[in-house]
Formats: C-alpha cells, structure tokens, sequence
C-alpha cells in the first residue's frame, strides 16, 4: 500500500505562485504515474494534470495550461501553480497507480492540501 501525502498549500492573492508537493512514503515515485486533482467549493472533483511513469508525457486541463506545471522525481510529485486565479480556490489532490499512464480513477490518493486564491 502506498502512503501519498500533500503540503504546500495556503492562501495567496491573485498572480501569486504556490508550489504543492506529494511525498510516497510506501515507494519511490519513479515507480508510478501521477496527477493531480482538485475539487472547489460545491462542486465536484476534477483532473489538474497528469505525468506517466516515465516522467516524459504530461496532460493538463484547459483551465491550468500554461500556468501549471507537473513533475516528479524518485520520491515526490510537483505541481508549480504561477499565476493562480480565484477560481483555482480548491482542495488539490495527489494521485498514483502503477499504470504506464493515469487512469480516470488511480489507485492511490492523498488527503489532499487547501490552496485558496483572494482577489
């Protein structure tokens, strides 16, 4: 079983930068693809961004392309948020699965970490 856990949130103005993190206590991450989720104020979880197992392909929502940036090494995944909008305002969650590529519903998820973004 893998242990993911996520720090770097807090609360920033709009414009400012955040950098999340997601340490894997269970395996070293080189090890699993990951990704990205948040879920705003009543509304419902969604994909962020994605990097694969071997850490050359990346995805990312409409809504966070060219202003988030996803990566990992051996022991953490990354999320480089610049430019952050009030409505990036949500709890991020990390993700991992053994996959090649992340599936729609991975098998190992963080507790997640509060970013909020005041006007």
């Amino acid at each position: 079983q893998v242990q993911l856990v996520e720090s770097g949130g807090g609360l920033v103005q709009a414009g400012d930068s955040l950098r999340l993190s997601c340490a894997a206590s269970g395996r070293a991450f080189s090890t699993y693809s990951g990704g990205w989720f948040r879920q705003g104020p009543g509304k419902e979880r969604e994909f962020v961004a994605s990097i694969n197992r071997n850490g050359d392909l990346t995805s990312y929502a409409t809504s966070v392309k060219g202003r988030f940036t996803i990566s990992k090494d051996n022991a953490k995944l990354y999320l480089q948020m610049n430019s952050l909008k009030p409505e990036d305002t949500a709890v991020y969650y990390c993700a991992a699965d053994t996959l090649q590529i992340l599936n729609i519903r991975p098998n190992y998820w963080g507790q997640g970490t509060q970013v909020t973004v005041s006007s």
